[in-house]
């Protein structure tokens, strides 16, 4: 089993189609399947040998897409990496994963200075005159190299986790487990039908690039949205531009900026946009359905079981309020105390996954994994309930704020302030009291000009007494990743 045969599969399906479009450059699925091979080709001959690790530090271009597949062809192992990242970070990603080589750009070309000597340079762009490295177009062998026959547990993907709590950890993704993703995705999500065309915009190094996957085993044009940094005007233009079908994975934050672009556009190709990376909240929902219609899908994964653990068709997401969805197929969800054992139905605990798409464990890291997959199940760290078969994220175990003695749950706190008209976005986060433990402080960008005391007596009308914050702090903007994730221990260190 190797994952690259989604490749050619999609390539017996679109027959000459485009498969890649950025900008004026079009890359058709014969010319993919030819570059890919190359690819790998060339990289064996710089003395990559099966299993070793490349580091992909990049923004969203074909050249990334190109390496990645050739990744996976070749026997290797394709580590993406947030190109937003310090230099010393990616350092530290490359020495932990023991890297042969590293994939940069211009943009990322700081990143060289931090690496060990033995580790191989590829150079995607040269605007800074240096002679390190080998470019991307000198990787191209004459002659295509055959896919290698991986093993459906042989790592082909290393996820590293976004950190938003401490070092990375390098989530090891199998052939199998990326296999049942895709077909998690085409049964559940998507089934892609010919002619569909996908929109890429959120980092192809992270949740936008596993969809690469499904998309491309359909044989479906994928449009990468050019620049380093998203514009919510320009992604609409876009989607008009090239009749888009399908708005591949978007961060929350991302789809309001879209919301408010597209109004009074017409988009009659657009058939389905697919949210992650954080919770949407009902307002944000209700009001992406006025402008789109009932097409948005949420889905709720994690690295460690990518994009997979459940999901809230379209056409269920209003009349099931603040459920994530029930699991994908293939995949079993169950709610545990902390000792791992089970909890009254309804009642919120542990969410624990279990299924092909979850990871073989951390990369060289024993300890996280068995912790990690204790008893065979994916702890996720996030705490929730189910009702009659639907998911309910309460929050983050470790976001949970513990005031008086009583459990608050970030999320019901945003979810309450976000239905003030002069709110736009909220983040809440428990802060040390002498008194209480924690209180609660609320981060707020305004979309009006209201002041703290309305706010905390909008939350006092809407929650117990003791829910409501006692803080209310404005800012300009929160601090969030590459995702989209709300850097809440970033909060947490304000005063």
């Amino acid at each position: 089993m190797n994952i690259a045969t989604l490749l050619a599969d999609g390539a017996a399906r679109a027959g000459a189609g485009p498969a890649l479009v950025q900008g004026p450059r079009t890359l058709t699925y014969p010319e993919l399947g030819d570059h890919v091979g190359r690819i790998a080709a060339g990289l064996t001959r710089l003395g990559l040998r099966r299993g070793d690790r490349i580091v992909l530090v990049v923004p969203n271009r074909i050249e990334l897409v190109e390496t990645m597949w050739a990744a996976f062809h070749g026997g290797f192992v394709a580590v993406p990496v947030n190109w937003h990242l310090h230099p010393g970070e990616v350092g530290y990603i490359v020495r932990h994963s023991g890297a042969a080589a590293v994939v940069v750009s211009d943009e990322t070309a700081a990143v060289i200075a931090t690496l060990p000597e033995t580790v191989r340079v590829l150079r995607v762009g040269r605007a800074d005159g240096s002679g390190v490295g080998t470019d991307h177009e000198d990787l191209l062998a004459d002659h295509a190299s055959p896919m290698v026959d991986t093993a459906p547990d042989d790592p082909a993907w290393l996820f590293y986790t976004s950190g938003t709590t401490g070092r990375p950890k390098g989530a090891t993704l199998t052939h199998r487990n990326l296999a049942a993703m895709t077909q998690a995705y085409l049964t559940d999500l998507d089934p892609l039908e010919d002619g569909s065309v996908m929109l890429h915009a959120a980092p192809l190094t992270h949740g936008s690039g596993m969809y690469v996957l499904p998309a491309t085993a359909r044989g479906a044009t994928q449009v990468i949205a050019a620049g380093t940094s998203f514009s919510a005007p320009d992604y609409v233009a876009l989607l008009d531009e090239h009749d888009v079908t399908h708005a591949a994975f978007l961060a929350p934050t991302m789809l309001t900026r879209v919301v408010d672009a597209a109004r009074g556009r017409n988009l009659p190709h657009l058939r389905s946009i697919v949210i992650g990376g954080a919770a949407l909240y009902q307002e944000d929902l209700r009001a992406a359905v006025d402008v789109f219609g009932p097409i948005v899908t949420q889905m709720y994964g994690q690295g460690e079981a990518p994009m997979t653990i459940t999901v809230m068709p379209a056409a269920d997401a209003l009349a099931r309020p603040g459920s994530c969805g029930r699991p994908f197929h293939g995949v079993e969800v169950r709610i545990a105390d902390a000792i791992g054992g089970p909890v009254p139905a309804g009642e919120d605990g542990e969410v624990l996954v279990r299924g092909d798409v979850v990871m073989r464990g951390y990369w060289d890291n024993p300890d996280a994994t068995a912790t990690t997959l204790a008893g065979g199940w994916l702890h996720t760290g996030d705490i929730g309930h189910l009702d009659d078969g639907w998911l309910h994220l309460t929050d983050r175990a470790k976001d949970v704020i513990i005031t008086g003695g009583s459990n608050v749950y970030p999320r019901e706190v945003e979810e309450a302030l976000l239905t003030h008209p002069a709110v736009r976005e909220a983040a809440v986060v428990g802060v040390p009291d002498p008194e209480w433990g924690e209180s609660i402080r609320a981060f707020v960008v305004a979309a009006g000009d209201p002041n703290p005391a309305e706010l905390i007596a909008h939350c006092r009308d809407r929650l117990a007494s003791f829910k409501k914050p006692r803080e209310v702090v404005f800012v300009s903007e929160l601090p969030k990743n590459a995702t989209g994730k709300i850097l809440k221990r970033e909060l947490r260190q304000r005063t």
